[in-house]
């Protein structure tokens, strides 16, 4: 049985000074690196995700001029942008894997999204024999949160590893982290 670490969108634009940024956003890509530094060898492989949103479209309704910040969103992520690359404080020296979503449509959760040779998450992790799936990266609440419950429905054992996360809130990473716990993950807490 093998375990995977999922990173979720560590880019810049959800990174303080980005468009969505999170308060701890660029921390969080600095811790993440240091536990690959320290724990690299307990994963077979290590994934990342990133947004890659469409920059001549609303992407599916998910941007928007005046966004509800639930549904619709500022534009962020833009496919070819500063914002759309990985914060600087992320080693992406340790990534084996990158799968890129929301290209045209409203994607959260890395298991939408395809690596450059089309594959989903669900094909890349089965034919690693990957059972044990442990998720962090930015936001808690949202993209975070979304991968976490894809990964849970597709029958893996998951660790949403809390401390290395960044949350657009604290009452709305509480909420999700919750969510998580419910549907059969483990939380491993700050």
């Amino acid at each position: 049985m093998a375990r995977a670490l999922l990173i979720v969108d560590v880019q810049n634009d959800f990174t303080e000074g980005g468009a969505l940024a999170t308060a701890g956003g660029a921390q969080v890509a600095k811790d993440i690196t240091a536990h690959l530094r320290e724990h690299a060898d307990d994963y077979s492989v290590v994934l990342a995700s990133r947004d890659w949103h469409d920059a001549d479209s609303d992407n599916g309704g998910h941007f928007a001029a005046t966004p509800d910040f639930v549904d619709s969103w500022p534009r962020h992520c833009v496919a070819g942008t500063p914002g759309a690359e990985f914060d600087p404080g992320l080693d992406t020296s340790f990534i084996d894997i990158e799968v890129r979503k929301g290209q045209g449509a409203p994607h959260y959760s890395a298991f939408q999204g395809v690596t450059k040779a089309g594959q989903n998450l669900i094909e890349v992790l089965a034919s690693r024999d990957v059972e044990d799936l442990d998720i962090v990266g930015i936001a808690t609440d949202h993209c975070v949160r979304a991968s976490a419950l894809d990964a849970l429905a597709a029958g893996l054992q998951v660790r949403v590893l809390d401390a290395l996360t960044s949350a657009v809130g604290e009452e709305s990473r509480v909420a999700a982290l919750a969510e998580v716990r419910a549907a059969g993950g483990e939380v491993v807490e700050r």
